[in-house]
């Protein structure tokens, strides 16, 4: 009872000085919001805006009796008002012009239809090619167009096969046969209805934006959490070196109070900070940010891992110092370094990531990270378990050691 009750005294006392507080939850709550910002403002727009490719075609086509002039179906495709946002069509009579048009950039494509284009539909083994020029400084309108081509071939590509087809299973049409049979193929694709368009523009839905905005701020906050997490471990600890050297540990060693207890509360004090620390910065990233934590009973146990080995780890530290003027140097040092290899994998976005996946598991902080980004990625608890009970031993370890050498050092 006489250890919670001085576990409690120097909690209260933590939580009284403002740089503690700002340390403990202002900056992880900064830092993580000013990656919030940054990330915010990455959104596409209410509606996608692509300038219009000038095209200009070049018919040539010749028709045939049979098939009619099918390169005037074409550039009645290409003109479609479905189309009219994304490529704006223009006709000019010969190849050579239009080929000039492109290269003095008055035009952004050209397309020739070459003078045989229906005359391949009667022959089985005819083959024609579809002429495309584009501007080489262009890039996403000229793919544009070339696939909108592309969809529009590929229709006239199942005439050509219907009619081959026929043709080889009756042994001959003639001109009528041949033109009901394209009619009624073209009929059936509904080729010039007017249902779904060849291109249909989508922007982002505001969820996959906000999914995308929380892939990248939670990880951060996650890794600020842990970092500063083990940072309060160790300064927590460190007021036992304080009451040391200011005397006050001494005169509570002189009451009727075991030093056993006394340590005791020091030590439950340690974790009774950490834990109110994780816990709040955990709320507070819920309602500031929105941060997804993952299933309760993983993010249960991450959050006991975590206070465990940010304690204990503190502990073990403070009792290696011989005086508060060290604790600069190794705090600074030893847990900046420490805990920017526990990060790597929120640097990397994957925690099986290799070669490094393996590095932060050599330092307490990966092994917290590890859990909590698995949980927040949704795994099952049996995927969390190993982690928190290696976390566990690992707090044993430290926290045994740490308590040894101050029972050593004030018998």
């Amino acid at each position: 009872m006489k250890s919670l009750t001085i576990a409690l005294k120097d909690l209260t006392r933590s939580f009284r000085s403002t740089f503690a507080l700002m340390f403990m939850f202002g900056i992880p709550l900064i830092v993580t919001g000013m990656f919030y910002l940054m990330f915010g403002n990455v959104k596409s727009d209410d509606s996608i805006s692509i300038a219009a490719t000038n095209v200009v075609l070049v018919n040539l086509d010749e028709g045939a009796p049979e098939t009619g002039k099918l390169g005037d179906t074409i550039a009645q495709s290409l003109q479609n008002e479905q189309l009219a946002s994304i490529m704006q069509v223009s006709s000019v009579d010969s190849e050579a012009e239009a080929r000039q048009m492109v290269n003095n950039a008055e035009a952004g494509v050209a397309i020739i239809i070459p003078a045989d284009f229906s005359q391949s539909f009667i022959d089985p083994q005819g083959e024609v090619e579809v002429g495309f020029i584009s501007d080489p400084t262009l890039t996403l309108g000229p793919q544009i167009v070339k696939s909108v081509l592309h969809e529009i071939l590929d229709i006239y590509s199942g005439v050509k096969i219907t009619v081959a087809e026929a043709i080889k299973q009756n042994g001959s049409m003639d001109a009528q046969q041949i033109s009901g049979l394209i009619q009624q193929y073209m009929a059936g694709m509904q080729f010039e209805s007017a249902g779904q368009g060849l291109v249909e523009l989508r922007s982002p839905s505001s969820e996959s934006e906000e999914n995308l905005l929380q892939s990248m701020v939670a990880p951060i906050m996650a890794g600020m959490m842990i970092f500063f997490a083990f940072f309060t471990g160790a300064n927590t600890a460190n007021s036992i070196l304080h009451e040391d050297e200011e005397g006050t540990l001494q005169r509570l060693f002189t009451t009727p109070t075991s030093q056993i207890e006394i340590l005791r509360g020091k030590v439950i004090s340690v974790g009774l900070t950490v834990l109110v620390q994780v816990v709040i910065l955990i709320i507070a990233a819920r309602l500031l940010f929105g941060i997804a934590w993952g299933p309760l009973a993983g993010l249960i146990l991450s959050i006991i891992g975590l206070v465990l080995t940010a304690s204990s780890f503190g502990i073990l530290a403070c009792s290696l110092l011989k005086n508060t003027r060290q604790s600069g140097v190794i705090f600074g040092g030893l847990l900046t370094v420490t805990g920017m290899l526990g990060m790597i994998n929120i640097f990397t976005g994957n925690p099986q990531s290799s070669p490094l996946g393996i590095v932060p598991l050599f330092t307490p902080q990966g092994w917290v990270a590890r859990a909590l980004l698995f949980n927040m990625d949704g795994a099952v608890i049996g995927k969390i378990l190993p982690l928190f009970l290696a976390m566990l031993a690992i707090s044993a370890v430290f926290f045994l050691l740490g308590v040894w050498r101050f029972q050593k050092r004030f018998a």
